[in-house]
């Protein structure tokens, strides 16, 4: 094509082994050219960039001849700056995302319509419009685009903060990133065994679940799940699957973005974050390392939930094995219930009076938050042990959860345990503790009634307690029998 007046000389280089793909490019873009050039291979794009001054390098990855990674890397980057489109069906996203980390590059998901490919060719050759305004709004847009990315991050990061259980978890995560402006829906898979996907949890702003969509269809996140590669499919219709795309384009759903999710790089796959879009967006570079980075830390906050997990689990173990809490050296929870119940057969036995005396430490989160946790650990086990100086050998005192205590008085009537629950009040209400300020404790006291078990006697202990808080805390509640 002859130049027209003004216009500078335009030569294009096409870069695919097949002669056919070749052949076909001709044929729909070589009228947007001056001169295109082809190369069926690294090396001879790189002789006809040495010898040419190429206007725009088209790279074609719809292939199964797979060029070195490195090497395609080295090419673009060679292209310092000057223009680079590349061409990639969605379950190779992963190799465009990284070439983007090499230079500026444009890109469009295949397959592709002859005019869509032609018009992505016009567009970078047309020279960009250097004025005031479209700079100016170009920064504006820049601006609004970051924004959102880091407020999409903050909101990830909002949403992994808890111990709650996976599920819930990834509950707070898809909906975290349904609030990112163009995501109508978002699901959470754990992978499970080799390369099968669980749905943990979805959200979204459309009616739709994705159980439902991928229902015989998990081919389509076969590349996070075999080869840990991301897959961004930009329009349904490109999946192949009629069926899929009729079901997505229904629900307004123009793009689907999925993550593998994995612990460390390299390391083993956890699962996958897929994400629907209402809109067709164009990726930056930074699309693509804001949502690496939120995979990232979506795969934290997987392998924290699981370690939680595996403690709890070896906690209960733990407590199974020992008698003691690690913490305060006193019975654990389920060394004091064996005593409750041992202690409640023997005055059955016996004809004897037992009492309780549950307390509950005041405001003790205050401390963790003022001081730390390790001085709230230090508090715990001061006023444990304040409280075990002052009881009987017969008598247990157990840490039955966080800071609530119980104690076991074998042979006490309800009256003079409440005189004893009064003194523990006033001693650690006394008890200076390391690194921190004084604290208080609420109390109740319940005496055993005739047939009553072990858990009616807690409950109504428990509810005394609740009483004692109300009251004003720092104070002894006394459990009346029914």
């Amino acid at each position: 094509m002859p130049n027209a007046p003004g216009r500078r000389h335009r030569t294009g280089l096409f870069l695919h082994p097949d002669p056919a793909r070749r052949q076909e490019f001709v044929a729909a873009c070589a009228e947007s050219f001056d001169r295109l050039l082809t190369a069926d291979s690294i090396a001879s794009a790189r002789h006809a960039m040495a010898h040419n001054k190429i206007s725009l390098l088209v790279i074609d990855l719809d292939s199964p001849v797979t060029p070195a990674g490195t090497e395609l890397a080295a090419l673009v980057r060679s292209r310092a700056g000057k223009p680079v489109l590349v061409l990639c069906p969605f379950t190779r996203s992963a190799t465009m995302a990284e070439l983007m980390a090499q230079g500026p590059l444009a890109y469009r998901i295949t397959p592709i319509r002859p005019e869509c490919l032609r018009d992505a060719v016009a567009a970078l050759l047309t020279p960009a419009a250097d004025t005031l305004a479209s700079a100016q709004q170009h920064l504006l847009d820049r601006e609004a685009e970051l924004n959102d990315l880091l407020a999409i991050q903050r909101s990830l990061q909002r949403a992994l903060y808890g111990s709650e259980e996976l599920e819930r978890m990834g509950a707070r995560i898809c909906n975290a990133l349904c609030s990112y402006p163009g995501i109508s829906h978002a699901a959470l898979f754990q992978g499970i065994g080799d390369d099968t996907l669980q749905l943990v949890a979805q959200d979204g702003r459309i009616d739709l679940d994705i159980t439902d969509v991928l229902a015989g269809r998990m081919s389509l996140l076969d590349a996070p799940v075999r080869r840990g590669e991301l897959v961004l499919l930009d329009a349904p219709a490109k999946s192949g699957d009629t069926g899929l795309a009729d079901m997505l384009e229904e629900q307004g759903v123009h793009m689907l973005l999925a993550f593998p999710l994995r612990g460390e790089p390299g390391g083993p796959l956890l699962g996958a974050i897929c994400m629907l879009f209402d809109r067709p967006l164009t990726f930056s570079r930074e699309h693509f390392s804001c949502f690496g980075a939120a995979a990232q830390l979506i795969s934290f906050g997987m392998v924290m939930s699981d370690l939680r997990h595996q403690n709890d689990a070896l906690g209960l173990e733990l407590t199974q094995i020992t008698p003691f809490d690690g913490l305060t050296g006193v019975a654990n929870r389920r060394q004091g219930e064996q005593v409750l119940d041992d202690e409640i057969r023997r005055a059955r036995r016996y004809g004897l009076p037992l009492a309780l005396i549950a307390f509950d430490i005041d405001s003790f989160r205050t401390i963790n938050e003022l001081y730390g946790y390790t001085s709230g650990d230090r508090a715990l086990a001061a006023l444990a042990g304040t409280v075990q100086s002052r009881l009987r050998n017969s008598d247990t005192l157990a840490r039955m959860r966080g800071e609530q205590f119980l104690v076991i008085a074998t042979h006490t009537v309800a009256i003079d345990a409440y005189k004893l629950a009064e003194e523990l009040r006033q001693s650690i209400a006394a008890t200076e503790l390391p690194g921190a300020d004084t604290v208080t404790a609420s109390f109740s006291v319940a005496q055993l009634a005739p047939d009553e078990g072990a858990s009616e006697l807690v409950t109504r202990l428990e509810a005394a307690l609740h009483r004692a808080k109300r009251s004003g805390r720092n104070c002894v509640e006394l459990a009346m029998a029914r």
